[in-house]
């Protein structure tokens, strides 16, 4: 059963929304990442070195996981804008509602994710 158009309505606010608070994240996180060591030098312990890297990397990942959200979202607005919202971009099923209530940037079922994931399509 296709969405209605007042569902879409509803799962494209949800995105903009979603959307705007990665950005907002993703801002900060990035800001983080960038910001250079404020007591590097020789008196700094090497296990603050190791700590201050450790998190720094961590920020790393999951800048670039936020990044890959940030993908699918705006993936998921330009199939509304395609009118092809709900439907899987690789076998063209309707994606159930249910999914997309939980995940409103799927843009594949849960069989086709599963697949590509797996790198089997």
């Amino acid at each position: 059963m296709a969405l209605k158009k007042s569902e879409i309505a509803k799962f494209k606010q949800r995105l903009i929304e979603l959307r705007e608070q990665l950005l907002h994240t993703l801002q900060g996180s990035t800001q983080e990442v960038k910001r250079p060591d404020d007591a590097t030098g020789y008196s700094q312990h090497q296990a603050d070195q190791g700590t201050d890297d450790f998190d720094r990397t961590i920020n790393l990942e999951v800048t670039t996981k936020e990044f890959k959200m940030l993908k699918q979202i705006d993936r998921a607005l330009e199939k509304i804008e395609e009118n092809t919202y709900g439907i899987c971009d690789i076998t063209e099923e309707e994606i159930p509602l249910a999914r997309l209530e939980a995940i409103p940037y799927a843009t594949m079922t849960v069989s086709a994710q599963d697949k590509f994931e797996k790198g089997l399509l």
